[in-house]
């Protein structure tokens, strides 16, 4: 009985081997929190990678973004996550590669397409090692509406004085709010407002990198500057802008009552939905500025599941997410998402290609809090929320703004209590 037992046994193993060979090989599953991209996924970037590949099967399988970190963990610690998972930038994923959940991938060769600066959010502190390839940034800017321009013969201004111009302009006229941003949400103040203008001021990667090691102080001139110049926008966000929250603003302005948007580039696709007739702008420097600055954010990457039965076929494809190929298929499926390599893109839109024209006349930066300055308590991003809605809403100087971040800061980060 003993040998028949161990003979069920071993069948039942070399069966269950079998079975799991057949479940896994040559398929590999993606896991994302991008689930209003599926179709794109499933349309455009699979069957494009299947007619290289067809012996590799993907499949895209999204998560809600809210629900998309505590699902993902879960699913890692548990041995089921997929494949292939699309990396959030900095943090959240540099977490995932020190618990040994995402492999490196120095060895992909796509890898030697991407700058420094683009594999930053995905890269260990010491820059030795990167686990996730970068597949897309946000670039911030102003988005207008050219019919107003027209109108009311405005041109799209080159300096920061140029914009206050402008602004008066179409304030005086009476008909538009003349630039639409909310501060009921926070966010919105810090990113399309501090982090768009700010690198200007900042110098882009010098500033931020000064931040990290500790030389610069959110209390430099550079950062209340940037904080002063922002609550010069108060008179011109419009009645009731306190309490207006995102999609109000993105209401406001796709029904053609707004004449210029504080902008990330993801919301070109928004308004293409709404038929505005759309022009844009980069960020316009101070007086005197011998160079410009924009804000390039490192947004989206996708890596490799350490765990993953099919590491062969997910390194093949996560190389093709590095070509040309997939660049081109991704910015022109996503308006408003550019790539991250040094492929050679040509986009279709062109409110897109103007944001990534940007690239070749200014100097890129990321944001500012979000490489390691967001890790301790208080949250150095998300107090800028607070304070950037505090100086747009006149309840805080610049002043103050910056000395609140440069404390909070203080109180966890080493190279800053010096």
């Amino acid at each position: 009985m003993l040998k028949t037992g161990l003979k069920t046994m071993l069948l039942t193993a070399v069966a269950m081997t079998a079975f799991a060979g057949a479940a896994s090989a040559g398929k590999l599953t993606i896991e994302s929190w991008r689930n209003d991209d599926a179709t794109i996924w499933k349309e455009k970037i699979i069957p494009a990678f299947q007619a290289k590949h067809p012996d590799i099967t993907v499949e895209f399988t999204p998560t809600a973004p809210k629900e998309y970190n505590a699902a993902l963990n879960a699913r890692l610690e548990g041995g089921t996550a997929g494949d292939i998972i699309t990396c959030r930038p900095f943090d959240a994923s540099l977490e995932l590669f020190n618990k040994g959940h995402l492999a490196g991938l120095n060895d992909l060769p796509s890898m030697a397409g991407f700058s420094d600066v683009a594999k930053s959010a995905w890269t260990t502190d010491d820059g030795k090692t990167t686990f996730c390839v970068p597949m897309a940034s946000v670039i911030h800017g102003f988005i207008y509406n050219k019919d107003i321009f027209a109108e009311l013969k405005l041109a799209e201004p080159k300096t920061e004085e140029e914009f206050l111009a402008v602004l008066e302009a179409i304030k005086k006229d009476g008909k538009y709010v003349p630039l639409v941003l909310g501060t009921n949400d926070q966010w919105e103040a810090a990113t399309m407002g501090f982090q768009n203008i700010g690198p200007n001021y900042w110098k882009g990667e010098k500033g931020r990198k000064k931040l990290i090691d500790g030389t610069g102080k959110l209390t430099d001139p550079e950062y209340v500057n940037t904080f002063a110049a922002l609550a010069k926008w108060a008179p011109y966000m419009g009645d009731g802008y306190k309490a207006q929250t995102y999609p109000d603003s993105q209401n406001l302005f796709g029904l053609g009552k707004g004449a210029i948007y504080a902008a990330g580039s993801w919301d070109i696709s928004t308004f293409r939905g709404q038929d505005v007739p759309m022009g844009a702008f980069k960020a316009p420097p101070p007086a005197g500025s011998a160079d410009c600055y924009i804000s390039d954010h490192t947004d989206i990457g996708i890596g490799m599941n350490a765990k993953s039965a099919n590491a062969a076929d997910a390194k093949v494809f996560l190389d093709w997410i590095g070509s040309d190929e997939f660049a081109n298929i991704l910015g022109n499926a996503l308006p408003g998402f550019f790539p991250l390599s040094n492929a050679k893109v040509t986009l279709t839109d062109d409110v897109a290609q103007t944001f990534v024209s940007w690239r070749g006349e200014c100097k890129s930066t990321i944001r500012d809090s979000y490489q390691i300055l967001s890790r301790g308590t208080p949250n150095l991003e998300n107090e800028m929320w607070n304070v950037s809605a505090q100086v747009l809403n006149g309840t805080m100087t610049p002043e103050a703004a910056g000395a609140q971040l440069e404390d909070g800061l203080k109180k966890w980060y080493a190279p800053h209590q010096k």
